[in-house]
């Protein structure tokens, strides 16, 4: 039985700031972060995002340098996306099994760099790789086939794994994708090579900065609706956790992160596995232009709702955030 009011009063822990940090639920830190990092061709290069205010494609030498950085801050994990030169994407998106790809040589380039002191996650989509900008192959009538790419990206997992990626992570939400992939993994001798599955992704509009960074956004005809998640399902959300947990995932995201906290939520309770959820482009996008208008500000806003994160009971958080958010948390 609780106390009432005045026996009882929840004021009395929240009156000096020594108190509120001792009675804290929740805390974030960075090793809680993921770091996602846009990979381009060339040297010396850094080219900044119009649409992703503070965020930059890199070339493979400044990756190292961003490794080397994310290694000081304590945050434990890369997440790898490239920005496919036009020349070298096709219909079929066979660059992704181009084991001299960008995405492998920078996955090279940091692992020689940095040895086992920095997890290296990998995307599997070939929305980097087609003219097109579907994660997967199109048939003539423009219906992303299922099974047709499920062995596509088996072949770039297993490309990505031979290169050295710690985590394979794929986004493409195709049914059927984890369990092949697992066998594929286990079959080539890649036991200990995890699978973050993009479990529940929604069919969001908070992605568009996103293909911005991949140079797809031009590209896509059509939506992906057709294998991404409906945004008004829940109970549906569960089965695709459910499955790619029964076919072989390690972990499982959720798919935009803030507007689906309620889905982290309930994945957690229902499955007691490590979730993990996106801090996507848009919402990074939303915080800047709230900042820039004056709203807000910015390292309160970072830390807040990356604390939600962790409240709703996620094992970490992908963020373009992360090595300011680990400069916050450091101090």
């Amino acid at each position: 039985m609780i106390a009432s009011y005045p026996q009882a009063r929840l004021r009395r822990t929240r009156t000096t700031a020594w108190s509120r940090a001792l009675h804290r639920e929740v805390l974030i830190t960075p090793a809680d972060l993921i770091w996602p990092l846009f990979v381009t061709e060339g040297t010396g290069v850094e080219q900044p995002i119009a649409s992703l205010p503070g965020v930059s494609r890199w070339s493979v030498d400044g990756m190292v340098a961003r490794a080397r950085e994310a290694v000081d801050l304590g945050i434990p994990c890369l997440a790898l996306f490239p920005n496919t030169q036009a020349e070298r994407r096709s219909d079929d998106g066979r660059e992704a099994l181009n084991p001299d790809n960008l995405m492998c040589r920078a996955i090279r380039a940091i692992r020689d760099a940095c040895g086992d002191a920095i997890g290296i996650l990998t995307d599997v989509a070939l929305d980097p790789y087609t003219t097109h900008g579907q994660d997967g192959l199109v048939n003539h009538a423009g219906y992303v086939e299922n099974d047709a790419t499920v062995e596509v990206l088996v072949g770039q997992s297993l490309n990505q794994a031979a290169a050295g990626a710690d985590i394979i992570a794929p986004s493409d939400m195709m049914d059927g994708r984890i369990g092949a992939i697992r066998d594929a993994l286990e079959g080539a001798g890649h036991a200990n090579v995890q699978i973050m599955s993009y479990a529940a992704k929604y069919a969001s509009a908070f992605y568009g900065p996103f293909r911005d960074a991949v140079g797809s956004s031009g590209l896509l005809k059509g939506d992906k609706k057709t294998y991404q998640m409906d945004p008004g399902n829940a109970e549906e959300a569960l089965r695709e956790v459910e499955l790619d947990l029964a076919e072989g995932a390690d972990s499982v995201m959720v798919k935009p992160g803030l507007p689906y906290l309620d889905i982290a939520v309930r994945v957690k309770e229902a499955f007691g596995v490590p979730v993990f959820a996106y801090q996507v482009s848009g919402e990074y996008a939303m915080i800047e232009a709230a900042v820039a208008a004056g709203a807000g500000e910015r390292d309160a806003l970072v830390l807040e709702t990356l604390l939600a994160f962790k409240r709703a009971g996620c094992s970490g958080v992908l963020t373009y955030y992360a090595a300011h958010a680990a400069r916050l948390l450091n101090r």
